[in-house]
């Protein structure tokens, strides 16, 4: 990419006065390697504790004394200040630095963790994970952004692979390192984990970043726009956290917290849109390849995720599994997803990438369609086919979605993009939980309904499984009754939850023709999107 300046007036494009890392070549050999492995380690360790505190919350609320609808702030709290700061990353980016920043947040995030496994008591637990999410908030648009830089623009794709598999991995592993820890260790060290990965990751990153710093500038603070981004996104998250628990729109907490959302997400565009300069760039959103990218990235991370949720959940609820057994067999997801992401990488280089992500959306349809015939007979290799099978369709969506999401993006813009297009991601996979978990549980209600009707007596099938049970299994009249009422309510579930996954293909099928909206790659970019991403890095 030629740094060379144009004279004033000479039909040159006005060039913004910060060029983060202009001048500086790719790595090379080991030093590449190892930048990205720290690069990598960084991200997963965050990424982790997004999920990785959800199935320890049991043993967190019995600790402390307290209820487990109380012991969810500990998840919801992170979630809210993760995705109040994930947007302010161009901002913050322009401000500070981008290698400066990356390496504060994550020191910052190691000595959250550890002050949150030392936490005596729930309130200060809850505030110290405000902090952690918090800092957490810039560590992946900008791990994705040092990332790129970190190769040669032919190689983009693959530096774009190698930053998605711990993405797409680690919400995988969460769940079963958190189970594990829970049971053989003490919840706090859940934790405490995170400080010697987060200290080693942080200090490689400062020998081989630490000299490849961007510019900065002292940009005036949009306070009305911090305002209402803060009062916006926090009341939209914890409504999506509590709205299941509160039973929605049933509660006037729900539905102050939606009018608050929706009065201040519309004060907030206006300001943003308007302002000189806005705490989040929005007009990113006029560039068709930006805006086609994030919001198909966002709404099939958005379904992948809720899928994510609800398969262990009706594994466990429904199937008599453990939570560790449930996660053994959501665990090879990602076989696949590590051993193509690479192969995905290199053909970024040669193929279309809405050609690639077309194939990962039908092999997602294909998998919630084969989870569609679930029953409580199926076995544990039919359910782990299916997910095997989607290590695939992960491997093959997010990265090309990426570099689609990145190209035709302005080199200083890139800190930016990339914090709004994974704040539209994770606010989508908290709307993709919500959404699946609600529809399951209705769609469950429904099912008994309709199951109750032939469940009475008078219908043979049901006299003759109440004989049974009582004169063949000795059961009382009341625990035959128990007995029938627990296997419709299996039943009533599994049928939601095929319900769900049938939805999801769907959805993915219609997702086919959203990618195509995106303009295809120069004929002059060998990379495609990826190296125009690249580019922007550099």
């Amino acid at each position: 990419m030629s740094t060379t300046a144009q004279p004033a007036g000479a039909g040159a494009p006005d060039v913004p006065p910060v060029l983060p890392a202009g001048t500086y070549p790719p790595l090379e050999g080991a030093t590449r390697i190892i930048g990205s492995i720290a690069l990598s380690t960084a991200v997963f360790m965050n990424v982790l504790d997004t999920s990785i505190a959800n199935v320890s919350i049991p043993t967190i609320s019995g600790d402390m004394g307290v209820s487990s609808s109380q012991g969810t702030w500990v998840i919801t709290s992170f979630a809210v200040a993760n995705a109040i700061t994930v947007p302010l990353t161009g901002w913050l980016t322009q401000r500070f630095g981008q290698v400066r920043l990356f390496l504060i947040s994550t020191l910052l995030f190691v000595l959250a963790s550890w002050l949150c496994g030392f936490s005596p008591s729930l309130e200060a637990l809850i505030a110290f994970r405000v902090l952690q999410g918090a800092v957490a908030g810039p560590m992946i648009p900008l791990s994705q952004t040092l990332m790129l830089a970190s190769f040669p623009k032919s190689k983009a794709g693959m530096a774009l692979a190698v930053w998605s598999m711990t993405t797409l991995v680690a919400p995988v592993a969460g769940p079963l390192l958190g189970g594990w820890i829970s049971d053989n260790y003490t919840w706090p060290w859940i934790f405490y984990i995170n400080v010697p990965v987060g200290l080693l990751a942080a200090w490689i990153s400062w020998r081989i970043y630490g000299n490849r710093e961007s510019l900065t500038r002292k940009l005036p603070i949009d306070k009305l726009g911090l305002v209402l981004l803060v009062v916006w996104v926090g009341a939209l998250q914890i409504m999506l956290d509590k709205g299941k628990e509160l039973d929605w729109f049933a509660s006037p907490t729900i539905i102050a917290l939606a009018a608050t959302a929706f009065v201040a997400f519309v004060f907030f565009l206006i300001w943003e849109l308007t302002d000189a300069h806005p705490v989040v760039d929005l007009r990113l959103f006029k560039i068709r390849n930006f805006s086609v990218g994030a919001v198909t990235l966002a709404v099939a991370y958005g379904v992948f995720f809720g899928n994510v949720v609800l398969l262990p959940l009706w594994l466990q609820s429904n199937m008599g599994y453990t939570a560790t057994y449930a996660g053994l067999v959501t665990a090879p997801v990602g076989l696949l997803a590590i051993l193509l992401t690479p192969i995905v990488g290199k053909m970024l280089a040669t193929r279309d990438p809405r050609q690639i992500v077309t194939v990962a959306f039908l092999i997602f349809a294909l998998v919630c369609f084969m989870r569609s015939g679930f029953n409580t007979q199926t076995d544990v290799r039919t359910l782990m086919l299916p997910t095997i099978i989607q290590g695939a369709a992960m491997a093959a969506f997010f990265v090309p979605l990426t570099s689609i999401t990145l190209s035709s993006i302005e080199p200083w813009r890139i800190p930016a993009a990339s914090g709004l297009s994974n704040f539209l991601r994770l606010t989508a996979g908290a709307f993709g939980t919500s959404i699946a978990t609600t529809l399951w549980e209705n769609r469950a209600t429904m099912h008994h309904a309709q199951l109750t009707e032939i469940a009475r007596p008078g219908q043979q099938a049901f006299d003759q499984t109440m004989n049974t049970l009582q004169n063949g299994m000795g059961m009382s009249h009341e625990q035959a009754l128990s007995m029938v009422d627990g296997l419709v309510n299996a039943q009533a579930f599994t049928m939601s939850a095929t319900d769900v996954f049938y939805a999801s293909a769907v959805i993915f099928l219609m997702l086919t023709v959203l990618v195509w909206f995106a303009r295809p790659r120069s004929a002059k970019a060998g990379g495609g999107g990826a190296a125009e991403a690249a580019a922007g890095a550099h």
